[in-house]
């Protein structure tokens, strides 16, 4: 499944676990300013703001699983089975493919006020990219550092919801996930107190114990909960370095390890990445399954008046620093 962030320190951050049972090979790509978007039913757009994200690249069209744009406009679009409803294509609105969407946003939107515009006049139109590539149905995240929303097309329509815990994960409806948060009101990061009985003698015999009743399970429901608890609870100095690693740490709450979400087939889902992008510097930082060292690749490092997709290949395999012994030397 999945679960995006939104986050800030003196800089903002954006990112999100990308959870899946494989791999489409993707990569951190970089569409420069005037590498064109072509769009199914609405033309070209030959220039736009520089983005760079992780995407599936298919004949030279970045498909993005999330993103980032030259303005600080973040987004991302998580797995919503079952729910997500695109419709047939309508006159007089914009028409647009789910996997146009991020383009369609970032490459002309500087904050979410301007995504809240083009949303009134959208329409997310059920149309694939190929036979072999169907739509997926998805939910998206769109942040700036001042305020996030959830765009989600079910079947009463496109809504637009405010996301004032700037998390989000999978289903059910995000109206229905900021209801449930309720269950968990009572949670505290304060030492637990005997609400129980006054007759009772309690004691707390842990550190932490206020928060009990917190979920720890797997399920898209839980990890919003435990996401956004984390989240809004969460202290960090300004630096880089705390920034991105308060950030990853925040992911790491509700990442997937393998063995644990059988999904059949031998097949198990598993945090493929982990990705943490500074909107206002342009870096996309990353981690995979196998690779806990953040690798960083900065878009403002590239020419972003180009005209072709700049992809980096993920660094998958273990990068180990040893401090002693004869691999130290080397």
């Amino acid at each position: 499944m999945c679960t995006a962030v939104s986050y800030k320190t003196k800089d903002h951050y954006f990112g999100r676990n990308f959870d899946l049972e494989f791999s489409y090979h993707e990569t951190v790509t970089i569409t420069p300013r005037n590498a064109a978007f072509h769009f199914r039913r609405m033309g070209a757009m030959e220039k736009h703001f520089a983005m760079i994200g992780m995407a599936y690249v298919v004949e030279d069209y970045p498909l993005y699983y999330d993103a980032v744009n030259e303005k600080g406009l973040g987004m991302a679009g998580l797995n919503f089975p079952g729910l997500a409803d695109y419709k047939p294509e309508a006159e007089g609105k914009d028409n647009i493919a789910s996997f146009e969407f991020i383009p369609w946003i970032l490459g002309q939107c500087a904050t979410v006020a301007e995504a809240r515009v083009l949303l009134s006049r959208m329409n997310l139109a059920k149309i694939n990219f190929s036979e072999q590539l169907p739509a997926s149905p998805l939910h998206w995240m769109i942040s700036d550092r001042e305020e996030s929303i959830v765009v989600e097309s079910v079947t009463e329509g496109l809504k637009v919801y405010d996301n004032p815990v700037d998390v989000l994960t999978n289903n059910p409806t995000f109206d229905m996930q900021m209801f449930h948060l309720s269950n968990y009101m009572n949670l505290s990061t304060e030492a637990a107190e005997n609400r129980f009985a006054k007759d009772l003698k309690l004691q707390a015999y842990s550190r932490g114990m206020g928060a009990m009743g917190l979920p720890g399970d797997l399920s898209s429901a839980s990890r919003f909960v435990k996401a956004a608890f984390t989240r809004m609870n969460s202290l960090c100095g300004e630096s880089e370095s705390e920034s991105i690693s308060q950030f990853f740490q925040i992911l790491g709450s509700v990442a997937q390890q393998r063995g644990c979400v059988h999904m059949g087939e031998g097949k198990y889902e598993i945090t493929i990445y982990s990705a943490c992008c500074n909107t206002d510097k342009g870096i996309y930082y990353y981690t995979t399954y196998e690779n806990s060292q953040i690798t960083g690749v900065d878009m403002y490092a590239e020419n972003l008046d180009g005209s072709s997709l700049i992809s980096y290949p993920l660094i998958e395999g273990q990068q180990i620093r040893m401090q002693n012994g004869p691999l130290a030397a080397r």
